[in-house]
């Protein structure tokens, strides 16, 4: 087998497996090469004989996307099609809300099963169940995200970092391995299927167009290795130092690659642990953030209750953050004043623009920029609604269970614990613009990201 078995999931509603191609429905990994989810399907066809093909949904719509990140998934779903095309696998797009026309195109081909990504988003999970409870075939997940699988990692909510870490390291000689080669097909694999047309996929996306494409980050499984391999090259024998600076240029810049799936964390985990020799602080941070932390969310995202994200906090947290709702606040400013920049801080308004023009935020400024949030804030609960509906709707990484860890962190104590009580905050850690500027140039920043540059 290609693909380890803890990475694969049967769906316990999918039907048997009938005679029939093998289809991939790709979602969230959207890469030709390092890609578990699809080696497991080009195993499976060529275990049975049948053909194999790829399947993307392309949902006009999706919560908190705009034509920025619909721009960037596209521009990289045509290079994936190349790849695909290489090998004699074709891409099938399908317009429509997925929970709708994956079921139509699996029996319309008459699977005989399917294949695809684990993706603990909400969003994603009830398209998953949707195209489960058709029964059209049988359908298999597998984990293609994670360098050690979700569900072997922990068969529980984790508390912080400290208690995933070593089940994490302990799991990393089992699946911190080297990627097989995708298998190329038969010529005929591509019979009857055209190329894409993504001139008219494009013209079917009714996502906002207010928040513009970023024209200074190229999409791409191509670039994405690029920037691997000069951040590897450039950047990483400083990385433990000076990643929290956000004038250094000292981090990866790689999490809108890894969020569209171009490209996959464990190339990142490999090629890092090769480079470890010749910086071993920087890569033992670097896998620090990219496995322990990231996965971390991950594990969160896929055991944490549905519904109410707020009510998934700390018990510790709530209770704090409750006991100090009616605090005075120093300021307090409504979601249209945060989205346009119009706070008394230099600082916060900085990191805004950042975020709105860039499709960034520096890691350590959005901690910073999500605390500000709640302190200026009414209410608790409107802080988290605001900081996510800010982060989905402007990072290119943003929508990903990294993204809502760490909003929920900064305000509310998720995977951290008490500190000494503050107003407002209560024992939710606090930060403010003078430990900022004890860590960087805050006054450089702030001209870098000035409403005149910006404009």
């Amino acid at each position: 087998m290609l693909v380890h078995p803890a990475r694969v999931t049967p769906l316990a509603a999918a039907a048997p497996r009938q005679s029939g191609p093998v289809v991939y429905w790709m979602h969230r990994d959207q890469r030709a090469a390092d890609n578990w989810a699809l080696l497991a399907a080009a195993d499976l066809a060529r275990e049975s004989g049948a053909p194999l093909c790829v399947a993307f949904a392309l949902a006009p719509t999706f919560p908190g996307a705009t034509l920025r990140h619909y721009d960037f998934m596209l521009r990289g779903l045509a290079e994936t099609e190349a790849g695909l095309r290489a090998a004699h696998i074709p891409l099938v797009l399908l317009p429509g809300d997925p929970a709708v026309v994956v079921p139509v195109f699996l029996r319309e081909r008459k699977a005989g099963a399917c294949v695809t990504d684990f993706d603990p988003m909400p969003v994603k999970g009830d398209w998953l169940a949707a195209v489960t409870a058709s029964g059209v075939c049988a359908l298999t997940e597998v984990d293609a995200h994670n360098v050690v699988p979700c569900r072997r990692a922990s068969g529980k909510r984790e508390y912080a970092a400290a208690t995933l870490r070593p089940k994490i390291h302990r799991l990393l000689p089992e699946f911190l391995t080297p990627f097989p080669e995708l298998p190329v097909f038969p010529a005929t694999n591509l019979a009857g299927f055209a190329p894409v047309d993504w001139t008219a996929a494009a013209a079917t996306v009714t996502a906002d167009p207010a928040v513009r494409p970023v024209p200074d980050i190229v999409p791409g499984a191509a670039a994405a290795r690029e920037r691997l391999r000069a951040f590897l090259r450039d950047t990483l024998p400083e990385y433990a130092a000076r990643r929290n600076d956000p004038n250094a240029g000292a981090t990866s810049g790689l999490s809108p690659y890894f969020h569209f799936g171009q490209l996959a964390p464990q190339r990142a985990a490999l090629d890092a642990r090769d480079a470890r020799p010749g910086a071993p602080e920087g890569a033992d941070a670097f896998l620090e953030e990219l496995v322990v932390r990231r996965e971390l969310a991950e594990n969160f995202q896929f055991y944490a209750p549905r519904g109410d994200l707020y009510e998934a906090l700390p018990d510790w947290a709530r209770k704090t953050l409750a006991a100090h709702a009616g605090d005075a606040r120093p300021a307090s400013y409504a979601p249209r004043e945060f989205e346009e920049a119009r706070t008394h801080s230099a600082l916060w308004n900085a990191a805004q623009r950042q975020l709105t023009r860039t499709g960034r935020l520096h890691g350590y400024m959005r901690m910073y920029w999500a605390k500000k949030i709640l302190e200026w804030s009414p209410t608790p609960r409107q802080a988290l609604a605001t900081a996510l509906a800010l982060n989905d709707r402007y990072a290119l990484d943003g929508r990903d269970p990294s993204g809502v860890t760490g909003v929920l962190w900064s305000v509310g104590g998720l995977h951290d614990r008490p500190w000494a009580k503050r107003p407002v905050f209560g024992q939710v850690r606090y930060m403010n613009e003078r430990g900022c500027r004890r860590k960087f140039d805050v006054d450089a920043y702030i001209d870098r990201y000035s409403e005149e540059k910006c404009a």
